[in-house]
Formats: structure tokens, sequence, C-alpha cells
């Protein structure tokens, strides 16, 4: 993470779009100093009263809040105004179709081409940026207004995809965590993620057609850097967007159709969402760059953009509904977002305006269907052009890395 220069946020809730909320989905308030006193904590956009006493400012002699997130947040510092005011002015991505690959197939080990923020540029430019992230809308468009449990064309491969991540799931009860002292990064990840790289070749050979047996080469690296880092023994939004990438690649192997959209995101992603708490839990894996407090959450990024389809006009739940224990306990099961905000105060204790602000940001904004164009934005500036997360992005030959000329390497 760059560290960018500290400035304090308060909160109050208007029932506007985001444009006046102070999360990166809104426009950006100017920092103000941190010294400010908290009991005439007044909003810089129109002037009215702050709903709560500002969170303190993080510094070695002020701990953290009274809440304890998985770990401590690795920098708590709010987004910046520039990438605030980058997610307001972004259009909202489009779905797009995925272009299908035809034989004779050049698959390739897939490597890491990003190093700058001129390299974003050059991917986000690219038809490979463009199709993947219209991808990931064309998956959240499938689920709007479904529910999980809705029933949705499942073909053998999903089948197969799904009971691969359920043989994960298992391995997990094989190899108990490590008896350690340290909290954080259980060594037993390391047993399992080898038996993942071990096995992965032969994971893929369970769906692949026989023509396609060769692909294994290209698409094993995304698929095993997907649940967490073995060295490091942490996961982030990199790891779920090489997730992402992965089911991309499927996409254009044909492996997976357009029809098949809704169970990618109804059975094999929330399939993946419940390998990868488990992981999370059972071997503490450090969230990787985290956002601290300022994150929509410590590891993941988009069942919150599956989920907010989900609810679009829904009959009674709102953005504000999360605020109710009623709504987390009964609705967790049917709906992304609702099982994600239920995670979050699981794990964290205390004001949930205070270690989570931007979910209670976003609970301010009217209609779901703001909230999901705000957050394909806010993936698309926070995630896709962050470059401590997409240096370890690869590309091969289904996802073209373009030299300058445009031309596919």
């Amino acid at each position: 993470m760059e560290k960018e220069p500290p400035h304090q946020h308060h909160h109050h809730h208007h029932d506007h779009d985001y444009d006046h909320q102070h999360s990166p989905l809104k426009s950006p308030s100017s920092p103000t100093s941190t010294t400010t006193t908290s009991t005439a904590a007044t909003c810089c956009n129109c002037g009215a009263p702050t709903s709560y006493t500002p969170p303190p400012a993080w510094s070695d002699t002020s701990p953290p809040p009274n809440y304890r997130p998985i770990r401590a947040p690795a920098i708590n510092l709010p987004p910046s105004s520039h990438t605030q005011q980058a997610i307001i002015l972004a259009p909202v991505p489009h779905s797009q179709k995925v272009p299908l690959v035809s034989p004779p197939y050049h698959f390739q080990t897939p490597a890491k081409k990003i190093q700058s923020p001129e390299d974003i540029n050059r991917f986000q430019n690219s038809d490979s940026g463009k199709n993947f992230l219209g991808f990931v809308v064309a998956l959240s468009e499938s689920i709007r207004s479904h529910k999980l449990s809705d029933p949705c064309h499942q073909s053998e491969t999903i089948n197969s995809i799904v009971s691969i991540l359920e043989t994960l799931i298992r391995w997990i009860d094989e190899i108990p965590p490590a008896q350690q002292s340290a909290r954080y990064g259980n060594l037993s990840y390391r047993t399992w993620h080898s038996r993942l790289t071990e096995t992965s070749d032969s994971l893929m050979l369970q769906f692949l057609p026989a023509d396609l047996r060769s692909a294994t080469i290209e698409i094993v690296p995304y698929f095993t850097d997907s649940f967490g880092n073995a060295s490091r023994i942490d996961y982030g939004t990199g790891h779920e967007t090489n997730f992402a990438a992965w089911l991309y690649c499927l996409a254009r192997l044909g492996v997976i159709k357009e029809e098949d959209y809704h169970a990618v995101v109804a059975r094999v992603f929330v399939k993946y969402l419940e390998l990868m708490r488990k992981l999370q839990l059972v071997y503490c894996l450090e969230p990787a760059g985290s956002h601290g407090v300022w994150g929509l959450d410590d590891y993941h990024f988009l069942p919150f953009i599956f989920g907010s389809s989900q609810l679009i006009d829904h009959r009674y739940m709102k953005p504000k509904s999360i605020h109710n224990d009623d709504i987390l306990e009964n609705f967790n099961k049917e709906y992304l977002y609702i099982a994600c905000i239920a995670f979050v105060k699981k794990v964290k204790k205390g004001l949930f305006a205070e270690h989570s602000p931007l979910l209670d940001d976003i609970s301010g904004v009217p209609t779901w269907n703001k909230v999901n164009s705000g957050l394909l934005k806010m993936y698309k500036v926070e995630v896709l052009e962050k470059v401590p997360i997409m240096q370890h992005f690869l590309f091969g030959w289904l996802i073209k890395w373009q030299n300058l000329l445009g031309v596919g390497i």
C-alpha cells in the first residue's frame, strides 16, 4: 500500500446518493486537521453535525479503536481525495461478451507484466483489460434480483468445479492447524497449499475436454494463485481477482458458457467464498495489502458487487437494512452482501461505523442499483488499477499483454 496523507474522516447520513457521502464512492471531503476537536465535528460539504465522534488518529500513542479485526490493519489512513475523485468521475463499467478462442491453440505459461502505473494504464486500455472487467460485470448482471437458492442452469462443468472446491474444503479438515504461538499465518496452510499445487493439474483435467487438456499450462497458475500466498500466508483482493481471471480463462475456452454465468456466481463463487472463509479462519491468513478500516472487507471485494446486484429492486431490503440484525440472521444464506456484512460483524467487535466506516457510508445510499454501479467503479479503481495488487496478475495467450502498438505479445 502506498501511504497517503492522513486526514480526519467524519460521518453523518443523508438520504442522498454517493455524490454527497464521504467514502471513496462519493465526492471527496477536503482534508481537515487531525487535531480537530470532536465536539464541533461538522460536515465540510454541508455544515451539518456529524452523527458520531470521529475515530482517533492512528499513531503509536493512540492504539486502534476498541475493536480487534482479524489483525490490526496494516494502514489506517482514509483513501486519498485523488482516488475518491477518480472513482466518482469513472464511467460505470458495462458487461461484455467474452470472445472464444479457436484452434490452433498457443497456450503458454502466463507471466507477470505489471510494474508501474504506466503498465496499469496499458492494461486498462487494452482489449484484455476491458473484456476482463466486462466479464465481471456480466457475472454481476447474471445474479441480478436472484436469491442464491433460485434454480439455475447447472452444467456438468459447473458441478465438477463445485466438487473440486468441496475437495479443497475437505483438505482443511484433513490438515489441522499447527499448534503455534504466532497468532497469524498458521504454518499448516503451507501443507494445504502444497497439496493444491501438486494436485491442480489433475483437478483441471476433471472437467477440461480432451482437445483442451493442453490448456493446463496456462490456467493452472491462475488457479493455484486464487487461494492465497503460501510463503506470506496471506490472502487479498489480488488472489480473488486471480480466481475471477481463472473463470474468465474458462469462458475464453468455451468451457464456461454465458448460460452458466448465473451458476458461476450462485454455485461456484459461493462455494469459493465458503472455502476462503474457512481458510481465513482456520489458518489465520493475514489480509494482503489490507486498507484496514478503510477497506470494504479485510479480504474480499467481488461478493459485495454480486451481492448488491442480487438485491436490486428488492421489495423491502434497502442498503440501510444491513443495520437490522434480524435481516442479517434471516437472509445471510440467500444474499452475498448480507452474508459479508454478517461475517464482518462476527469477526470485528465494537461500533460498526468505527470498524467499517466505508460499509457504513454505503448503507446511506438510497438504492442497491447505485451501490452496485458505485462498487463496480470502485473495483476498477481500487483493485484493477493498483500496482501492489496487479503486479501479481498473470498474462498469457488467453489474457494477452499488449505492447504499445496494441498488439498482443
